[in-house]
């Protein structure tokens, strides 16, 4: 199995491969797109089985949802190592959860 990825180097990857600030609301819809193959396969259960194909399970949706999300952070300029650390900051007061 391949070493870990960090969030950053998932950022970095997608920033190499496929970075195009100009399709901002393209990315974005593709977002809402991916969110609705999750919805399907989600309520149908579909999962990946040992030896099984990725395709069409909630897996693949779940790393489609991902790659939009990281997609429209690094169109916009957003590090979401940094936006993860402000935002639970804030988790932690508003639901006193201990930091990570």
């Amino acid at each position: 199995m391949d070493k870990p990825i960090t969030l950053q180097a998932l950022q970095d990857y997608i920033r190499r491969t496929d970075h195009n600030p100009d399709n901002k609301h393209a990315y974005f819809l593709k977002l809402v797109e991916e969110v609705g193959e999750l919805s399907e396969v989600l309520r149908k259960d579909k999962r990946l089985e040992p030896g099984g194909t990725i395709k069409g399970t909630i897996e693949e949706e779940l790393y489609d949802v991902l790659y939009y999300v990281v997609g429209l952070a690094n169109v916009h300029g957003i590090d979401l190592e940094q936006c993860f650390h402000l935002k639970e900051e804030i988790n932690q007061v508003k639901w006193s959860k201990p930091g990570i």
